[in-house]
């Protein structure tokens, strides 16, 4: 009998990239579907093969909610701390798959990347553990890109700096950096004559531009176009960001490190639209040679791909523009550096609504119901 399970936030970014690629490699044929709505009761589903209802369940019907096998969520936070507690506080058995990050930190959950921790999720599931909760989006992608070195246990630290999309801060954040760009090209389509003789005059009239009151700014607060934003999340009270603070702690529970890894960094929040990158300093445990490390990391899974460290072929294929949209994880500029041979540089790039979001839990569904 096909398995019963619900989606949530399927109309958001996460989500629609989710159903998507769930679409593309026929996930839908092996379940019976449902999808729920906080906000459009009544209206039809997506359509989609082997759906249970033409039309949209209430998001905060308990009595449906609990008939399902599997809950898919990428709802966010809020409604994960409105119905998962009720649900399990009734007993529901069922499996819960959240994107959001309030229960990834749970000690009966599991962060899920399988071409990570494909074993401790078996392992989990054996001991009965139901919630499975997808990482933070520059964690997992660090972990896919580097995975051949976490792998042989080949890391003590890694200092990090991000280069985050615009996307990881959601749609109304998009959507603001996109009003945002359609504001200067106003202001440069007006003084097109300045691009000939005086383009600093032009620049000075962006900038000013920048600072006006109509200027587009009320999600992001400050000018996201033409500079970049070197804080994203909440701050801690060691004076991290929070978004910062993940990256060590997920690490070592995708890993379940015996020995901790030391993880911490800047994290920057760049006009990028959908895609990350990394840029990192890693201290290795002992000398390895750079074919070597290049191995490690080429033969641990088919999605990273080794960038020869040449200006050309880093330029067209480490970048947001070559990734975007696909689930490619380059990684280049790797080089010891002057410190010492037991430290290593390297840059990596993926995309943040499917490696870093979406594919882990469609992923994750596909081992939960086969």
């Amino acid at each position: 009998m096909k398995k019963k399970v619900g989606f949530l936030g399927w109309r958001g970014m996460v989500g629609s990239v989710l159903l998507k690629r769930m679409k593309k490699k026929k996930d839908f044929k092996k379940i019976k579907s449902f999808f729920f709505t906080t906000s459009q009761v009544g209206q039809k589903s997506p359509n989609i093969k082997n759906v249970g209802n033409i039309f949209l369940y209430d998001a905060y019907d308990i009595s449906i909610l609990k008939e399902l096998d599997i809950i898919v969520t990428c709802q966010g936070s809020a409604y994960t701390n409105t119905i998962f507690f009720k649900l399990r506080k009734i007993c529901w058995k069922g499996y819960w798959i959240d994107a959001s990050s309030t229960l990834r930190m749970n000690s009966d959950s599991i962060i899920v990347l399988d071409p990570i921790n494909y074993n401790n999720i078996l392992s989990g599931l054996n001991f009965g553990i139901k919630t499975f909760v997808g990482g933070n989006c520059t964690v997992s992608l660090m972990l896919l890109a580097l995975g051949g070195l976490f792998q042989k246990k080949l890391i003590d630290w890694v200092s990090v700096s991000t280069y985050q999309a615009i996307s990881g801060g959601g749609a109304k954040h998009l959507q603001e950096l996109l009003l945002q760009i359609k504001y200067i090209s106003k202001i440069i389509q007006k003084n097109e004559k300045y691009l000939e003789f005086s383009i600093l005059e032009l620049e000075h009239k962006i900038l000013k531009s920048l600072f006006h009151n109509n200027f587009p700014k009320e999600y992001l607060k400050v000018p996201l176009v033409n500079s970049l934003i070197p804080w994203i999340d909440t701050l801690m009270k060691n004076g991290q960001s929070k978004e910062e603070w993940k990256g060590m702690a997920e690490t070592n529970k995708i890993l379940s490190s015996k020995k901790k890894i030391y993880i911490d960094g800047n994290c920057v929040r760049i006009s990028s639209l959908r895609c990350h990158s990394q840029s990192f300093t890693i201290k290795l445990l002992k000398n390895v040679s750079i074919s070597d490390i290049y191995t490690l990391i080429q033969e641990h899974n088919k999605w990273v791909k080794i960038i020869p460290n040449v200006p050309e072929e880093t330029m067209q294929y480490l970048t947001p523009t070559f990734v975007s949209g696909t689930l490619k994880i380059p990684i280049g500029r790797i080089r010891k550096l002057n410190f010492g041979e037991l430290y290593l540089s390297a840059f990596s790039v993926g995309d943040q609504l499917l490696w870093g979001a979406a594919e882990p839990l469609r992923r994750i569904l596909k081992i939960l119901i086969s």
